[in-house]
Protein backbone atom coordinates (compact mmCIF):
# COMPACT_ATOMS: atom_id res chain seq x y z
CA UNK A 1 0.00 0.00 0.00
CA UNK A 2 1.20 3.37 -1.27
CA UNK A 3 -1.22 5.84 -0.65
CA UNK A 4 -2.94 6.58 2.67
CA UNK A 5 -5.43 9.04 4.27
CA UNK A 6 -4.85 9.78 7.68
CA UNK A 7 -7.74 10.63 10.03
CA UNK A 8 -8.26 13.22 12.94
CA UNK A 9 -9.84 13.31 15.63
CA UNK A 10 -8.72 16.98 17.81
CA UNK A 11 -10.69 17.33 21.38
CA UNK A 12 -10.36 19.96 23.42
CA UNK A 13 -7.06 18.60 24.91
CA UNK A 14 -6.52 15.56 23.12
CA UNK A 15 -5.63 14.97 19.52
CA UNK A 16 -6.64 11.58 18.10
CA UNK A 17 -5.00 9.68 14.46
CA UNK A 18 -5.04 6.79 12.65
CA UNK A 19 -3.60 5.99 9.21
CA UNK A 20 -5.45 3.86 6.58
CA UNK A 21 -3.86 2.29 3.16
CA UNK A 22 -6.47 2.94 0.24
CA UNK A 23 -4.81 1.06 -2.12
CA UNK A 24 -7.02 -1.85 -1.68
CA UNK A 25 -10.28 0.21 -2.52
CA UNK A 26 -11.20 -0.17 1.12
CA UNK A 27 -9.55 1.67 3.60
CA UNK A 28 -7.26 -0.91 6.23
CA UNK A 29 -5.81 0.47 9.02
CA UNK A 30 -1.95 0.83 9.32
CA UNK A 31 -1.68 2.61 12.57
CA UNK A 32 -2.38 5.18 15.23
CA UNK A 33 -2.29 6.69 18.29
CA UNK A 34 -3.17 9.92 20.10
CA UNK A 35 -1.38 13.25 22.09
CA UNK A 36 -2.95 13.72 25.74
CA UNK A 37 -3.23 16.68 27.84
CA UNK A 38 -2.31 18.86 24.49
CA UNK A 39 -1.68 21.96 26.76
CA UNK A 40 -0.29 21.08 29.89
CA UNK A 41 2.55 18.28 29.84
CA UNK A 42 1.34 16.37 26.88
CA UNK A 43 1.99 12.60 25.84
CA UNK A 44 2.11 10.80 22.54
CA UNK A 45 1.58 7.31 22.09
CA UNK A 46 1.01 4.56 18.86
CA UNK A 47 0.99 1.51 17.80
CA UNK A 48 0.44 -0.92 14.78
CA UNK A 49 -2.52 -1.88 13.83
CA UNK A 50 -1.62 -5.25 15.79
CA UNK A 51 -1.84 -3.23 18.81
CA UNK A 52 2.04 -2.85 19.28
CA UNK A 53 3.48 0.05 20.60
CA UNK A 54 5.79 1.79 18.22
CA UNK A 55 6.16 5.03 19.60
CA UNK A 56 6.05 7.41 22.54
CA UNK A 57 6.86 11.26 23.11
CA UNK A 58 6.58 13.62 26.04
CA UNK A 59 6.61 17.12 26.28
CA UNK A 60 8.08 18.96 29.15
CA UNK A 61 5.20 20.88 31.38
CA UNK A 62 6.61 24.00 30.50
CA UNK A 63 6.31 23.98 27.08
CA UNK A 64 3.27 21.83 25.72
CA UNK A 65 2.53 21.43 21.62
CA UNK A 66 -1.05 22.91 21.67
CA UNK A 67 -2.96 22.15 18.40
CA UNK A 68 -0.74 23.07 16.26
CA UNK A 69 2.21 22.00 17.67
CA UNK A 70 1.18 18.42 17.99
CA UNK A 71 0.00 18.39 14.11
CA UNK A 72 3.26 19.72 13.35
CA UNK A 73 5.19 17.17 15.67
CA UNK A 74 2.58 14.14 14.31
CA UNK A 75 3.98 14.97 10.66
CA UNK A 76 6.80 14.37 11.21
CA UNK A 77 6.88 11.25 13.11
CA UNK A 78 5.02 10.44 10.37
CA UNK A 79 6.72 10.76 7.56
CA UNK A 80 9.24 8.77 8.86
CA UNK A 81 7.14 5.78 9.88
CA UNK A 82 5.77 5.72 6.33
CA UNK A 83 8.83 6.10 3.70
CA UNK A 84 7.54 5.90 0.47
CA UNK A 85 3.96 6.10 1.14
CA UNK A 86 2.01 9.13 -0.25
CA UNK A 87 -0.46 10.73 2.11
CA UNK A 88 -3.65 11.55 0.09
CA UNK A 89 -5.99 12.96 2.35
CA UNK A 90 -7.05 14.16 5.36
CA UNK A 91 -10.08 13.49 7.29
CA UNK A 92 -11.17 15.00 10.15
CA UNK A 93 -14.50 14.52 12.53
CA UNK A 94 -16.53 17.72 12.65
CA UNK A 95 -19.12 17.43 15.74
CA UNK A 96 -21.91 20.21 14.10
CA UNK A 97 -22.61 20.15 10.17
CA UNK A 98 -25.83 22.40 11.41
CA UNK A 99 -28.68 22.54 8.85
CA UNK A 100 -26.36 22.99 5.96
CA UNK A 101 -24.10 20.02 6.05
CA UNK A 102 -26.05 16.96 5.90
CA UNK A 103 -22.78 14.69 4.68
CA UNK A 104 -19.33 14.27 4.35
CA UNK A 105 -17.43 17.46 2.73
CA UNK A 106 -14.50 18.60 1.16
CA UNK A 107 -13.38 21.69 2.75
CA UNK A 108 -12.10 24.84 1.49
CA UNK A 109 -12.96 28.34 2.89
CA UNK A 110 -16.98 28.50 2.54
CA UNK A 111 -17.35 25.49 4.16
CA UNK A 112 -15.00 26.24 7.54
CA UNK A 113 -16.44 30.00 7.47
CA UNK A 114 -19.77 28.34 7.45
CA UNK A 115 -18.61 25.90 10.48
CA UNK A 116 -16.82 28.38 12.10
CA UNK A 117 -20.51 30.49 12.75
CA UNK A 118 -21.84 26.93 14.47
CA UNK A 119 -19.16 27.20 17.33
CA UNK A 120 -21.78 28.78 19.85
CA UNK A 121 -23.79 25.32 19.03
CA UNK A 122 -20.79 22.93 20.07
CA UNK A 123 -18.46 25.38 22.05
CA UNK A 124 -16.30 22.21 23.58
CA UNK A 125 -15.81 20.97 20.54
CA UNK A 126 -16.55 22.33 17.14
CA UNK A 127 -13.11 25.05 18.16
CA UNK A 128 -10.70 22.21 18.16
CA UNK A 129 -12.13 20.45 15.49
CA UNK A 130 -11.25 23.46 13.35
CA UNK A 131 -8.38 24.42 14.86
CA UNK A 132 -6.63 20.47 13.36
CA UNK A 133 -8.52 21.70 10.13
CA UNK A 134 -6.49 24.79 9.87
CA UNK A 135 -3.38 23.41 11.24
CA UNK A 136 -3.00 20.80 8.35
CA UNK A 137 -3.89 23.62 5.91
CA UNK A 138 -1.32 25.84 7.03
CA UNK A 139 1.68 22.93 6.62
CA UNK A 140 -0.23 21.41 3.10
CA UNK A 141 -2.31 24.02 1.85
CA UNK A 142 -2.78 21.65 -1.18
CA UNK A 143 -3.77 18.68 0.52
CA UNK A 144 -7.47 17.13 0.13
CA UNK A 145 -9.15 17.65 3.44
CA UNK A 146 -12.54 16.24 4.08
CA UNK A 147 -15.15 16.89 7.17
CA UNK A 148 -17.29 14.63 8.24
CA UNK A 149 -20.08 15.23 10.87
CA UNK A 150 -21.36 14.14 14.16
CA UNK A 151 -25.00 15.91 13.15
CA UNK A 152 -25.43 14.60 9.69
CA UNK A 153 -26.74 10.64 10.58
CA UNK A 154 -29.77 12.25 12.21
CA UNK A 155 -30.97 14.64 9.33
CA UNK A 156 -33.34 11.56 8.52
CA UNK A 157 -35.37 12.44 11.51
CA UNK A 158 -39.25 13.25 11.19
CA UNK A 159 -39.66 17.28 11.38
CA UNK A 160 -41.60 16.56 14.91
CA UNK A 161 -38.67 14.73 15.86
CA UNK A 162 -36.15 18.22 15.47
CA UNK A 163 -38.82 20.61 16.84
CA UNK A 164 -38.79 22.59 20.56
CA UNK A 165 -42.04 23.72 21.33
CA UNK A 166 -40.53 27.76 21.21
CA UNK A 167 -41.76 30.03 18.43
CA UNK A 168 -41.59 29.75 15.05
CA UNK A 169 -38.82 32.29 14.61
CA UNK A 170 -36.43 30.68 16.84
CA UNK A 171 -36.68 26.95 14.20
CA UNK A 172 -36.13 29.20 11.39
CA UNK A 173 -32.83 30.58 12.79
CA UNK A 174 -31.95 27.04 13.17
CA UNK A 175 -33.07 26.39 17.16
CA UNK A 176 -33.86 22.77 16.66
CA UNK A 177 -32.79 19.42 17.81
CA UNK A 178 -29.47 17.92 15.65
CA UNK A 179 -27.97 14.93 17.26
CA UNK A 180 -24.93 13.99 17.81
CA UNK A 181 -22.47 11.16 17.57
CA UNK A 182 -23.73 10.82 14.45
CA UNK A 183 -20.39 8.95 13.09
CA UNK A 184 -20.57 5.99 16.02
CA UNK A 185 -24.04 5.51 14.43
CA UNK A 186 -23.59 5.36 11.15
CA UNK A 187 -20.70 2.99 11.74
CA UNK A 188 -23.10 0.67 13.69
CA UNK A 189 -25.99 0.83 11.62
CA UNK A 190 -23.29 -0.24 8.53
CA UNK A 191 -22.27 -4.03 10.41
CA UNK A 192 -25.69 -4.39 12.25
CA UNK A 193 -26.76 -6.37 9.06
CA UNK A 194 -23.78 -9.11 9.52
CA UNK A 195 -24.71 -9.50 13.36
CA UNK A 196 -28.31 -9.23 13.45
CA UNK A 197 -30.64 -9.12 10.52
CA UNK A 198 -33.70 -8.28 12.10
CA UNK A 199 -32.16 -5.45 14.34
CA UNK A 200 -30.64 -4.07 11.60
CA UNK A 201 -33.96 -3.85 9.12
CA UNK A 202 -36.11 -3.30 12.20
CA UNK A 203 -36.25 -1.22 15.22
CA UNK A 204 -33.13 -0.72 17.39
CA UNK A 205 -32.00 1.74 20.20
CA UNK A 206 -28.23 1.86 19.92
CA UNK A 207 -26.26 3.15 23.18
CA UNK A 208 -23.09 5.47 22.45
CA UNK A 209 -22.06 5.59 25.74
CA UNK A 210 -18.88 6.90 26.85
CA UNK A 211 -17.34 9.97 28.42
CA UNK A 212 -19.87 11.86 26.22
CA UNK A 213 -23.31 9.38 26.06
CA UNK A 214 -26.78 9.42 23.89
CA UNK A 215 -28.48 7.20 22.31
CA UNK A 216 -29.84 6.50 19.18
CA UNK A 217 -33.80 5.11 17.71
CA UNK A 218 -32.90 3.66 14.57
CA UNK A 219 -35.48 2.18 12.14
CA UNK A 220 -33.92 0.21 9.52
CA UNK A 221 -30.94 1.44 10.02
CA UNK A 222 -31.85 4.99 9.60
CA UNK A 223 -31.88 8.03 12.78
CA UNK A 224 -35.98 8.76 14.11
CA UNK A 225 -34.64 10.06 17.25
CA UNK A 226 -31.78 10.87 19.87
CA UNK A 227 -30.94 12.10 23.29
CA UNK A 228 -29.29 14.63 22.54
CA UNK A 229 -30.80 17.59 20.98
CA UNK A 230 -29.34 21.36 20.15
CA UNK A 231 -25.81 20.38 21.77
CA UNK A 232 -24.38 18.19 22.87
CA UNK A 233 -25.24 18.81 26.33
CA UNK A 234 -28.63 17.01 26.33
CA UNK A 235 -30.34 13.61 27.32
CA UNK A 236 -28.25 11.31 30.08
CA UNK A 237 -25.99 12.10 32.31
CA UNK A 238 -21.94 12.06 30.67
CA UNK A 239 -18.57 12.23 32.60
CA UNK A 240 -19.02 16.02 33.20
CA UNK A 241 -21.60 16.96 31.77
CA UNK A 242 -24.99 17.07 33.28
CA UNK A 243 -27.59 15.79 30.82
CA UNK A 244 -30.80 17.04 30.59
CA UNK A 245 -32.31 19.83 33.27
CA UNK A 246 -35.50 21.81 33.66
CA UNK A 247 -34.62 25.27 31.96
CA UNK A 248 -35.90 27.03 35.17
CA UNK A 249 -32.73 25.84 36.78
CA UNK A 250 -31.03 28.01 34.70
CA UNK A 251 -33.00 30.84 35.49
CA UNK A 252 -33.31 29.75 39.21
CA UNK A 253 -28.85 30.05 39.16
CA UNK A 254 -29.05 33.53 37.38
CA UNK A 255 -30.97 34.95 40.00
CA UNK A 256 -30.34 33.38 43.21
CA UNK A 257 -26.67 33.06 42.85
CA UNK A 258 -25.96 35.51 40.57
CA UNK A 259 -24.47 33.28 37.76
CA UNK A 260 -23.85 34.34 33.93
CA UNK A 261 -23.72 32.43 31.02
CA UNK A 262 -20.44 31.56 31.07
CA UNK A 263 -20.22 30.32 34.86
CA UNK A 264 -23.36 28.38 33.74
CA UNK A 265 -21.74 27.01 30.66
CA UNK A 266 -18.70 26.05 32.82
CA UNK A 267 -21.34 24.33 35.50
CA UNK A 268 -22.99 22.37 33.18
CA UNK A 269 -19.88 21.22 30.37
CA UNK A 270 -17.31 20.63 33.20
CA UNK A 271 -18.53 20.14 36.72
CA UNK A 272 -21.75 17.99 36.64
CA UNK A 273 -22.59 14.72 35.28
CA UNK A 274 -20.90 11.68 36.94
CA UNK A 275 -17.94 14.06 38.61
CA UNK A 276 -20.32 16.63 39.79
CA UNK A 277 -22.54 13.94 41.15
CA UNK A 278 -19.88 11.49 42.75
CA UNK A 279 -17.69 14.41 43.76
CA UNK A 280 -14.82 12.38 42.78
CA UNK A 281 -14.43 11.01 39.52
CA UNK A 282 -16.08 11.44 35.97
CA UNK A 283 -14.58 7.91 34.99
CA UNK A 284 -16.77 5.26 35.29
CA UNK A 285 -13.88 2.71 35.98
CA UNK A 286 -13.14 4.80 38.72
CA UNK A 287 -16.37 5.11 39.96
CA UNK A 288 -17.41 0.98 39.60
CA UNK A 289 -14.21 0.62 41.72
CA UNK A 290 -15.02 2.78 44.61
CA UNK A 291 -18.13 0.31 45.75
CA UNK A 292 -18.10 1.53 49.70
CA UNK A 293 -18.54 5.64 48.16
CA UNK A 294 -22.29 6.17 48.62
CA UNK A 295 -21.71 9.13 45.84
CA UNK A 296 -19.90 6.71 43.76
CA UNK A 297 -22.87 4.38 43.98
CA UNK A 298 -25.45 6.91 42.97
CA UNK A 299 -23.83 8.41 40.24
CA UNK A 300 -23.59 5.20 38.65
CA UNK A 301 -27.01 4.61 39.31
CA UNK A 302 -28.37 7.80 38.15
CA UNK A 303 -26.53 7.21 35.26
CA UNK A 304 -28.01 3.55 34.35
CA UNK A 305 -31.80 4.71 35.42
CA UNK A 306 -31.63 7.92 32.92
CA UNK A 307 -30.26 5.63 29.97
CA UNK A 308 -33.02 3.10 30.83
CA UNK A 309 -35.72 5.50 31.00
CA UNK A 310 -34.42 7.23 27.98
CA UNK A 311 -34.44 3.63 25.72
CA UNK A 312 -37.98 3.28 27.10
CA UNK A 313 -38.58 6.62 25.76
CA UNK A 314 -37.00 5.93 22.21
CA UNK A 315 -38.83 2.71 22.31
CA UNK A 316 -41.83 5.11 22.21
CA UNK A 317 -41.04 6.65 19.01
CA UNK A 318 -39.89 3.39 17.65
CA UNK A 319 -43.65 1.87 18.20
CA UNK A 320 -41.85 -1.19 19.48
CA UNK A 321 -38.03 -2.93 19.93
CA UNK A 322 -36.31 -5.38 18.48
CA UNK A 323 -33.16 -4.55 19.63
CA UNK A 324 -30.51 -2.61 22.18
CA UNK A 325 -26.75 -2.06 21.21
CA UNK A 326 -24.11 -1.08 23.50
CA UNK A 327 -21.02 0.70 22.54
CA UNK A 328 -18.20 3.44 22.43
CA UNK A 329 -16.39 2.74 26.19
CA UNK A 330 -18.69 2.62 28.59
CA UNK A 331 -20.60 0.67 26.22
CA UNK A 332 -18.11 -2.15 25.36
CA UNK A 333 -16.15 -2.43 28.77
CA UNK A 334 -18.45 -2.25 31.50
CA UNK A 335 -20.51 -5.28 31.91
CA UNK A 336 -22.14 -4.04 35.53
CA UNK A 337 -23.37 -0.62 33.91
CA UNK A 338 -24.84 -3.30 30.92
CA UNK A 339 -26.15 -4.86 33.32
CA UNK A 340 -28.38 -2.54 35.11
CA UNK A 341 -29.94 -1.02 32.55
CA UNK A 342 -31.06 -4.14 30.47
CA UNK A 343 -32.20 -5.15 34.19
CA UNK A 344 -34.60 -2.45 33.80
CA UNK A 345 -35.78 -3.07 30.63
CA UNK A 346 -37.19 -6.61 31.15
CA UNK A 347 -40.73 -4.92 30.64
CA UNK A 348 -39.73 -4.44 27.27
CA UNK A 349 -38.85 -7.80 27.05
CA UNK A 350 -35.28 -8.50 27.99
CA UNK A 351 -33.58 -11.48 29.18
CA UNK A 352 -30.03 -10.92 29.88
CA UNK A 353 -27.40 -13.53 29.68
CA UNK A 354 -25.44 -12.59 32.84
CA UNK A 355 -22.50 -15.19 32.01
CA UNK A 356 -22.43 -13.84 28.32
CA UNK A 357 -22.32 -10.36 29.52
CA UNK A 358 -19.58 -10.96 32.50
CA UNK A 359 -17.49 -12.26 30.01
CA UNK A 360 -17.97 -8.85 27.13
CA UNK A 361 -19.73 -11.40 24.31
CA UNK A 362 -20.97 -9.91 21.19
CA UNK A 363 -24.47 -11.32 22.69
CA UNK A 364 -25.65 -10.33 25.55
CA UNK A 365 -29.44 -12.06 26.01
CA UNK A 366 -30.64 -15.47 26.04
CA UNK A 367 -31.97 -17.14 23.10
CA UNK A 368 -35.24 -16.17 24.53
CA UNK A 369 -34.70 -12.47 24.49
CA UNK A 370 -38.06 -10.69 22.68
CA UNK A 371 -35.53 -7.80 22.21
CA UNK A 372 -31.49 -8.98 21.60
CA UNK A 373 -28.97 -6.80 23.06
CA UNK A 374 -25.39 -6.65 21.46
CA UNK A 375 -22.15 -4.90 22.31
CA UNK A 376 -20.56 -4.09 19.05
CA UNK A 377 -17.22 -1.74 19.32
CA UNK A 378 -17.54 1.27 17.11
CA UNK A 379 -15.10 2.68 15.01
CA UNK A 380 -15.46 6.49 14.32
CA UNK A 381 -12.24 6.69 12.62
CA UNK A 382 -12.98 3.94 10.26
CA UNK A 383 -16.18 5.60 9.14
CA UNK A 384 -14.26 8.53 8.13
CA UNK A 385 -11.76 6.88 6.85
CA UNK A 386 -14.69 5.57 4.62
CA UNK A 387 -16.13 8.91 4.03
CA UNK A 388 -12.56 10.56 2.98
CA UNK A 389 -11.95 8.11 0.11
CA UNK A 390 -15.35 8.02 -1.29
CA UNK A 391 -15.11 11.89 -2.02
CA UNK A 392 -11.52 11.68 -3.15
CA UNK A 393 -12.54 9.23 -5.71
CA UNK A 394 -15.46 11.43 -6.88
CA UNK A 395 -18.47 9.65 -5.33
CA UNK A 396 -21.64 11.11 -3.74
CA UNK A 397 -23.41 10.53 -0.87
CA UNK A 398 -26.54 10.23 -0.04
CA UNK A 399 -27.23 12.97 1.55
CA UNK A 400 -25.48 16.10 0.23
CA UNK A 401 -24.82 19.78 1.55
CA UNK A 402 -28.22 21.61 1.40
Amino acid sequence: MNDVVLVLNAGSSSLKFEVFGIDGGEPSSILGGKVEELTTAAVFEAKDAAGRRIGSHRWPADAPPGHDGAIAWLSRWLAEQLPGKTLRAVGHRVVHGGTKYHAPVRVDAGVLADLERLVPLAPLHQPHNLSGIRAVAAQRPDLPQVACFDTAFHTTQHELAQMFALPHRFGEAGVRRYGFHGLSYEYIASVLPTLDARAAAGRTVVAHLGNGASLCAMAGGRSVASTMGFTALEGLPMGTRCGQIDPGVLIYLMDEHGMDARAIERLLYKESGLLGVSGRSSDMRELLAAGDDARCRLAVDLFCYRAAREIGSLAAALGGLDAIVFTAGIGEHAAPVRERILCRCAWLGVELDEAANAAGGALVTTAGSRVAAWVVPTDEEGMIARHTLALLNGARTPRGPR
